[in-house]
């Protein structure tokens, strides 16, 4: 693991506070004496997310639970650093650009590794696999993707559920992009989509009342990671250990079976 030291992290922060006062440091990162690992915000653990995503990010009463943000909240911990998030737009997270303009140390938002977002992310050890999926109204008479003709399906703008839909539906099929699943869901409520394609755990949840049900999964070979700024190896590492550490000791599945769990 590539990262300082606490006692490495106090000796450097000596040293140039010997050099003079009134020097500021270069860059944005200010780091952290506590963890050894630069930060945006002094002790402070920043994510940028989109939210909601359950159960992935979800907001309740102030407070940001989900899956990402519990193993957030640990990773943080566990690097002595306190977790400050942010409500950020999907297009911005996966093409980089929150990470490029500092307003986040790392992305947590339920994010597919792909080659075409490596080219502007380095990614985490994979921490969840995923499917693809298709939400319908209960008693539609859409069965398979192939239904989706002369139809309207809900995705989600920059992710793989849109990149599969525009690869696998019908060609007459009218695909309809939201910001997010907080538009998607209320769209296919009303009426607006016929259909959602997306991640199979987000479609789970909007089945709950009843009203709507998964007639296709899809298998993508997809993994979830969380992102950090290129070449940020030493947050990068320290994350990675993190997430090992939760791993060995048993925390990942605690957190994992709160929100997959079947009976």
């Amino acid at each position: 693991m590539r990262t300082l030291s606490l006692g490495a992290a106090l000796l450097l922060g000596l040293t140039l506070s010997a050099c003079g006062d009134d020097e500021e440091p270069s860059g944005s990162g200010s780091g952290s004496a506590d963890s050894g690992v630069e930060t945006i915000s002094e002790g402070t653990l920043t994510v940028c997310s989109d939210i909601p995503y359950p159960p992935f990010e979800v907001q309740e009463g102030g407070e940001y639970t989900g899956f990402d943000m519990d193993l957030m909240k640990e990773i943080a911990a566990g690097l002595d650093l306190e977790l400050e998030v942010k409500d950020s737009g999907f297009e911005g997270l996966q093409s980089g650009l929150s990470l490029n303009s500092d307003q986040c140390d790392i992305v947590a938002s339920a994010m597919t590794i792909t080659e075409e977002r490596e080219a502007n992310l380095d990614f985490t050890e994979p921490y969840y696999d995923s499917k693809q999926s298709l939400l319908v109204p209960v008693g539609s008479d859409i069965a398979s993707i192939e239904d989706l003709a002369g139809k309207k399906v809900g995705v989600q703008q920059g992710t793989t559920g849109k990149s599969y839909t525009e690869e696998n539906a019908p060609e007459d099929t009218e695909i309809v992009s939201f910001p997010s699943d907080g538009e998607m869901y209320p769209a296919i409520q009303a009426g607006q989509v016929d259909a959602l394609l997306q991640d199979l755990p987000v479609n789970i949840e909007h089945t709950k009342d009843g009203e709507f049900e998964i007639v296709e999964e899809y298998s993508t070979d997809e993994s979830y990671g969380f992102a950090v700024k290129q070449d940020n190896t030493q947050l990068l590492d320290a994350v990675n250990e993190q997430l090992q550490e939760l791993r060995d000791s048993g925390t990942y599945d605690e957190i994992y079976n709160k929100y997959f769990a079947t009976e």
